[in-house]
């Protein structure tokens, strides 16, 4: 099995890998498959049930909208964050949605979209199954999909072969633990972000590589910039305010930004957590509930080390990419699960 540096620091949107951009994905993957199964046009209603930690903590992860949006067509990387709430708030008014923004269907969001607060499903916490039907009733469609961790999505299919989709390319370095890795560095002479981009190499150009992990360090850096200039309470229901914007005021006008190094670390770390958390565009990393923590070192380096430049952005996401694969490999990186 192959993981790409591309899987785990993946474009999204907040507040959870596991409640919002999984959830998203499989509800886009079951419209396409209606699609591709030819009955997108046949198919009069879907009804889509939640359950684990899905349907226990669904409302405060924003579930419920990644799923309508999925079911639209949206994606997580792209998805407009801006309107989303509000597209969510016309489907609810109007009981009306648009499976891949092509098939209109009624949607009662009481009826149709139902969160198990007591119930799991087998495989794992974070569990949903989607079922369409046409307008006689009888079924066209029933998936059950798993959101795994960091945004990764599978099916029943996949149940027992293993907890993401296998990817079967060969890699030139392949390694499972931090032991094979460190011994592939002393073997080759290659740093762990050189042996990475060999092992990238498999999938993209070293100019492909280099540009992607450039926009996924854009993509973190708009994102800390939105963080500290956005003020108001937070969504959710806790009315939580707040805090970075009126922190980094604080910190510019404490005279040097070197003498405050730590602080600021912690704040473009916070930016990052308050964007996820009011559902925003941030980046996997690996996932959403450590959103800030490779934006904040990033930006340590880029404004706090001297001789910092684009080169040293790729080589650390390529290396923090390679510690990220090593949990992905051997544990969970699933978060909120229920007993």
């Amino acid at each position: 099995m192959a993981i790409s540096v591309f899987d785990l620091f993946s474009i999204g949107i907040g507040p959870s890998s596991s409640h919002t951009v999984g959830p998203m994905r499989a509800a886009r993957m079951f419209a396409l498959r209606l699609r591709s199964e030819g009955v997108l046009d046949s198919a009069e209603s879907v009804r889509a049930e939640l359950y684990g930690s899905l349907g226990a903590t669904g409302h405060g992860h924003g579930t419920p909208k990644a799923v309508l949006l999925g079911l639209e067509g949206a994606a997580p990387r792209t998805v407009d964050v801006a309107t989303a709430d509000q597209r969510v708030d016309d489907i609810k008014a109007a009981g009306r949605l648009r499976l891949l923004d092509e098939r209109e269907i009624g949607f009662d969001f009481a009826e149709d979209l139902v969160l198990h607060r007591r119930k799991a499903l087998p495989y794992h916490a974070n569990g949903m199954t989607l079922r369409a039907h046409d307008a006689t009733g009888a079924e066209l469609l029933a998936k059950t999909y798993y959101s795994v961790g960091g945004g990764f999505v599978v099916d029943e299919d996949a149940v027992g072969a293993d907890r993401i989709k296998l990817d079967d390319t060969v890699l030139k370095y392949p390694f499972r633990t931090g032991d094979e890795l460190l011994r592939l560095t002393t073997d080759t002479g290659l740093s762990i972000s050189s042996l990475m981009l060999e092992n990238e190499r498999s999938w993209r150009t070293e100019e492909e590589i280099r540009a992607g992990l450039l926009e996924i360090w854009q993509v973190m850096r708009e994102c800390v910039a939105r963080g500290m200039s956005r003020e108001g309470i937070l969504p959710g229901g806790l009315k939580v305010r707040r805090r970075a914007a009126n922190s980094a005021r604080k910190l510019r006008s404490e005279g040097d930004p070197k003498a405050l190094a730590m602080e600021w670390i912690t704040l473009y770390a916070m930016a990052v957590n308050e964007e996820n958390a009011a559902g925003g565009r941030v980046v996997t990393a690996p996932t959403n509930g450590a959103a800030g923590i490779i934006p904040a070192v990033l930006h340590y380096y880029v404004n706090f080390v001297p001789g910092a430049d684009e080169d040293g952005v790729v080589r650390f996401l390529l290396a923090a990419g390679a510690i990220g694969m090593l949990f992905k490999e051997n544990a969970s990186i699933s978060g909120a699960e229920v007993g």
